[in-house]
């Protein structure tokens, strides 16, 4: 019995066919609209950098332009001489909003991660009914809690603080509800055997619960620092003193006060700008994490 043998040149190349021809049609149309949507989604992005670049004449051409076509600096420009001209150093405005994003990272993904691994593992009485809260909380808009979180910090006597802007910030209901899902996953075996080996709870939480949870812990980083960072409530509620104020608000006071609707609309262009590059660079560096949560929290 004779064997056909293909020529191993022929084979290779037959397995290096490119994917694209091995795809049927549905595939491929399928491949062009999805690359349709991705440019359509696209056009946002493309558009706030093209704006912070236009001058006065075409930020208010109708109808508006997405690419600018003469591209200057001289909205940044106008911005620095604005905040030059501040009561308060710009530094001053970044360094709170620095200072408040990173201490609203670490304490909102501490607390939910803390919260979320008794409900999910410990089964304590009554577990299901406070997850059941903790859900329900989402329900509520952000400004039917303004009365109550401003007597609660007033209260407390943080205002002027910066922990009148991170407290607030704590509570953060869909981080319990990504690191609950997320912690779910986790065998009981695998705790088990470390609580045999000697391990205490709180080293078992912090050694393994931490590390194999670190996509969810990424996605509540991201979710914490773009509600910090672009957050405007607690400088307006809880500050009266302006040094205690953050970046967003010293941007949303740009055209304020201004005489007509055209001063400083260039400013505020690269102010918005210079709010969106932070969460970009930081949702492109941790996408990949977001999307091994969606993928393990049973959201779709």
């Amino acid at each position: 019995m004779t064997t056909l043998r293909v020529p191993w040149k022929l084979s290779r190349v037959f397995r290096k066919r490119p994917r694209l021809q091995r795809m049927d049609t549905f595939q491929k149309i399928l491949i062009v609209l999805m690359v349709l949507l991705s440019i359509f989604m696209l056009l946002p992005i493309v558009y706030i950098l093209n704006h912070a670049l236009k001058p006065y004449h075409e930020l208010f051409v109708y109808p508006p332009n997405i690419f600018v076509r003469e591209p200057t600096l001289q909205n940044f420009t106008e911005l620095f001489l604005v905040a030059a001209n501040s009561t308060v150093p710009i530094t001053r405005y970044l360094f709170n909003s620095v200072l408040i994003s990173v201490a609203a990272v670490v304490g909102v993904t501490l607390v939910s991660a803390m919260c979320a691994y008794p409900i999910s593992k410990h089964k304590f009485p009554g577990h299901r009914f406070v997850f059941s809260l903790i859900l329900l909380t989402l329900m509520f808009a952000p400004e039917v809690m303004q009365i109550p979180r401003y007597l609660v910090v007033s209260h407390l006597g943080i205002m002027n603080t910066y922990w009148g802007h991170i407290l607030p910030l704590l509570a953060m209901p869909v981080g319990v509800f990504l690191l609950k899902q997320f912690i779910d996953q986790l065998p009981n075996e695998l705790l088990e055997a470390a609580r045999i080996d000697g391990a205490g709870e709180i080293r078992v939480f912090l050694r393994i619960v931490i590390p194999v949870c670190m996509p969810a812990v990424a996605t509540v980083a991201i979710l914490t620092f773009q509600n910090s960072w672009g957050n405007v409530e607690t400088s307006q509620l809880f500050m009266q003193n302006d040094e205690m104020k953050n970046f967003p608000f010293f941007l949303s006071t740009l055209t304020n006060n201004a005489a007509n609707i055209v001063a400083r609309q260039g400013a505020a262009a690269a102010a918005a700008l210079i709010m969106f590059v932070p969460n970009l660079l930081i949702f492109l560096f941790f996408q990949g994490k977001v999307i091994s949560t969606m993928a393990h929290s049973g959201i779709k």
